[in-house]
């Protein structure tokens, strides 16, 4: 027999919890969270505010304080902490408090988030801002599911929509350059660049390394774990990244395959020695995730298959690798030459048994 659901009970896209509707005393109907993800306990919250009203009572509504911007950002900071990717979201969260401070979330409007993104586009690309927006979209979902600010005001921030990005861009490293760059790297730079180019590992990726973890030199290859697709990616060590691998020192205690010698811990983040070695080598327009986009390029170019890139780069499909194909056009020559040999030297017939095959 198939469960009734209860009449002003629903669950609301964007909220983990149930929502109650009931009406007061004076007939306006009140819909609020019920603060609990369990459908009976929502059930007896709704009728106890029923019953409630019934008695001519007014039922307990929670008051919710005026929170700031820069508190929910406090106890978010906490929260992120077992997330993924930490130190990127660290930053962002603190550009965002930069700009909006102490601002009550309940001053938040669509407008105001509008002109932020109109404000952050006349220094950062589309896909920067969205990152941002994206970030500030979800600060707001913990608000409301934390209870520190109400739906509408949830409904207001997600209004805004992302901007269109530029994704066919892909700027990589001729092998000059890519040489030239590796040479004006710091030493500590110099060998995450070089993992970078030879492996296509994601920044992230490569600082989290970790000896135990991820490292098996005895056979040849880096094992991810703890990707961004959630799928485990082996890649292979050529020489190139086992001599890197060689050059670094082990220290008793630290995990790390790349980390600061002062401290001890890993790499928080090398966005300014970069930028530094990008300048002295005089490339521009380039960022460190576009060494990503050389490892996949040079291996098209070179003649590796699509699809042993695409599991190289842990892609999830192959669309997102295809991106990659027009540097393959000694592959694409090949193949009309093939079919013009055909034409010249056999009937339809024969030509398309041979396509088809």
């Amino acid at each position: 027999m198939a469960k009734t659901k209860m009449q002003g009970i629903t669950k609301r896209v964007g909220s983990k919890f149930y929502w109650i509707a009931y009406q007061d005393l004076s007939g306006r109907t009140i819909r609020k969270s019920s603060g609990t993800t369990n459908y009976k306990e929502a059930q007896v919250i709704l009728n106890k505010h029923r019953q409630q009203v019934l008695e001519g009572k007014v039922p307990e509504v929670k008051v919710i304080k005026n929170f700031t911007f820069r508190q929910l950002a406090e106890d978010y900071l906490v929260w992120i902490t077992r997330q993924k990717d930490v130190v990127n979201k660290t930053r962002k969260v603190k550009q965002l408090v930069d700009r909006f401070g102490d601002l009550q979330l309940r001053r938040f409007s669509t407008k105001i988030v509008e002109d932020f993104q109109t404000e952050r586009l006349k220094r950062n690309k589309p896909a920067t801002v969205n990152r941002l927006l994206a970030t500030l979209k979800h600060m707001f979902t913990k608000a409301e599911e934390w209870e520190m600010v109400e739906e509408e005001y949830l409904k207001k921030v997600r209004k805004v929509k992302l901007l269109k990005e530029n994704n066919r861009r892909l700027r990589y490293l001729a092998e000059d350059e890519a040489n030239t760059l590796i040479a004006n790297c710091d030493p500590h730079l110099q060998s995450v660049v070089q993992v970078a180019l030879n492996t296509g590992m994601r920044k992230q990726e490569i600082l989290g390394l970790q000896w135990d973890e991820n490292i098996d030199l005895k056979h040849g290859f880096i094992l991810l774990i703890d990707t961004k697709n959630n799928e485990r990616r082996e890649i292979p060590i050529n020489d190139a990244v086992r001599e890197v691998l060689n050059k670094q020192i082990r220290r008793l205690g630290v995990p790390w395959v790349f980390y600061d010698p002062k401290t001890g811990k890993k790499w928080g983040d090398i966005k300014r020695s970069f930028s530094s070695a990008l300048r002295r080598s005089g490339i521009k327009n380039f960022c460190f995730h576009d060494l990503r986009h050389t490892f996949a390029s040079h291996l098209v170019m070179a003649g590796v298959d699509i699809t042993t890139v695409k599991e190289l780069l842990g892609h999830k499909t192959l669309s997102m690798t295809l991106r990659y194909a027009h540097l393959a056009p000694s592959h694409k020559a090949a193949a009309v030459d093939l079919l013009n040999k055909k034409l010249k030297g056999g009937s339809t017939s024969h030509l398309l048994h041979s396509l088809g095959s």
